[in-house]
């Protein structure tokens, strides 16, 4: 005979699991979100200042900016858990903020009605894939090695570019680059899910920085792609 305490008990249980991951992933979306505001925010503040955008894209400096974001990405992944909750989240921001201003560029090349078309485009593909990936019973992490195959790939060929200067080649990067970012989204979200059930309360808060910092990667690059295709230069 089943003792309906432990039905009720295992209700419970489920019920609180569900909650906590709820507010999980909430957090995890608002710090992401709140990245994206702030690189946002710098970036077009960048683009105003004409003497700013010389004396960043007029020298080289402008390596220092662009590679600043990959520092800290290296320096959030190694020192995270060494770090107080309050210093991963200052240091995420302010890696937001060097992403914003090494991404002002785009207010320089692209018309701000395409810029605004192609930021709701990339709303609506990450909101349906990340959904996707929260909700599905499917098991992503098999595309894990394929997707991870496709950015570096993408990588790659983008520091060949830089030097090739090829228009064909760009657009083909931009068309891959859109499939393997559309697909790291679903699969990100799975695995940020993942490690909700792998966290201890004390470690919450990072993990959800961590996760938060690579659905700002997935949409920030995801992004960009689709402005090469389909942003509207001045």
């Amino acid at each position: 005979m089943v003792d309906p305490r432990q039905n009720t008990y295992s209700q419970t249980q489920s019920d609180t699991i569900d909650q906590g991951l709820r507010e999980y992933m909430l957090k995890v979306y608002n710090y992401m979100t709140s990245g994206l505001a702030i690189s946002g925010l710098v970036a077009w503040t960048a683009s105003q200042s004409p003497a700013l955008m010389n004396l960043i894209y007029g020298s080289a400096l402008k390596w220092v900016v662009m590679l600043a974001p990959l520092g800290f990405i290296f320096f959030l992944g190694a020192r995270m858990q060494k770090m107080s909750n309050s210093a991963a989240q200052m240091t995420f921001w302010a890696f937001a903020a060097v992403m914003g201003l090494s991404m002002s560029y785009i207010f320089i090349l692209y018309t701000g009605a395409s810029i605004t078309r192609v930021f709701f485009i990339t709303c609506s593909v990450f909101a349906a894939m990340s959904i996707y990936g929260y909700t599905t019973k499917r098991d992503l992490t098999k595309f894990g090695s394929f997707l991870m195959m496709g950015l570096l790939g993408i990588i790659i060929a983008s520091v060949v570019n830089i030097f090739m200067k090829s228009t064909m080649m760009e657009f083909i990067i931009s068309c891959i680059g859109v499939l393997v970012f559309v697909g790291l989204t679903a699969y990100d979200t799975q695995k940020i899910k993942s490690m909700y059930y792998a966290t201890s309360a004390e470690l919450a808060t990072k993990t959800a920085i961590m996760g938060a910092l690579t659905l700002y990667l997935d949409f920030i690059n995801l992004f960009l792609m689709l402005l090469r295709l389909f942003g509207q230069r001045k």
